[in-house]
């Protein structure tokens, strides 16, 4: 898959969309393996759950470096560092879920749910070919409610406000992969790095949300 300069703000230059639509999922599929490949890794190991800021300063600063690489063979690379930093996290929580009661259960199907949600929303947005470009808009005002009440779970405890930022983090996801799919298809998305990434965050939300809505459904959270 060869890396080509494609200009997100506005290119005159004329790459195929099926082109940057294929290699998007084809890099995505990689990122996901190698994801997978890593939480194997780390559940192996017997870590625990990393701390916040040591995920945060990893996760933003290697989505920093993508960015800042999208368009050299290093984006590649940057981009395979920030999906396995974030399969790596990713392992002592699943191994957590796999030690409680019904936990092998919780985990397939957050696991299950998030490939059809994934699939189905996706796999809408390139058949139909559908504009979701107006979901910019409430995804912001969406992101800045969800910020807000994980800002307010730190120093109040409020009942089943955990829930209800997991169940926000499942819609926003959805949106985000109808939104970025459908930027694919309309040419507002030209480098597939960043678009491979786009995904996989949405993907990644999705599932641990999932996974905490399903555990605590099943009394194992």
């Amino acid at each position: 898959m060869a890396i080509e300069e494609y200009n997100t703000y506005g290119s005159t230059s004329a790459v195929p969309v099926n082109k940057v639509i294929r290699n998007t999922f084809m890099l995505l599929s990689m990122t996901l393996a190698f994801s997978a490949f890593t939480a194997f890794i780390s559940a192996a190991m017997g870590l625990g759950r990393m701390n916040i800021f040591v995920f945060l300063i990893g996760a933003y600063g290697l989505m920093f470096l993508t960015h800042k690489t999208q368009n050299s063979i290093w984006g590649l690379v940057s981009a395979f560092a920030f999906t396995g930093f974030m399969g790596f996290t990713i392992g002592p929580v699943v191994s957590m879920y796999l030690s409680l009661p019904n936990g092998g259960q919780v985990v397939t199907t957050a696991l299950a749910s998030t490939a059809v949600i994934f699939l189905a929303l996706s796999g809408y947005a390139l058949t139909s070919k559908k504009d979701f470009s107006f979901l910019s808009g409430f995804m912001f005002v969406g992101f800045l409610v969800l910020v807000g009440a994980m800002i307010a779970g730190f120093f109040f405890s409020i009942p089943g406000l955990s829930l209800m930022i997991s169940a926000g983090f499942v819609l926003f996801a959805s949106a985000a992969i109808l939104y970025e799919t459908s930027q694919l298809v309309h040419d507002g998305q030209r480098n597939y790095i960043m678009a491979t990434i786009g995904l996989y965050v949405s993907i990644y939300n999705l599932f641990m949300s999932l996974l905490h809505l399903t555990g605590a459904l099943s009394g194992d959270d």
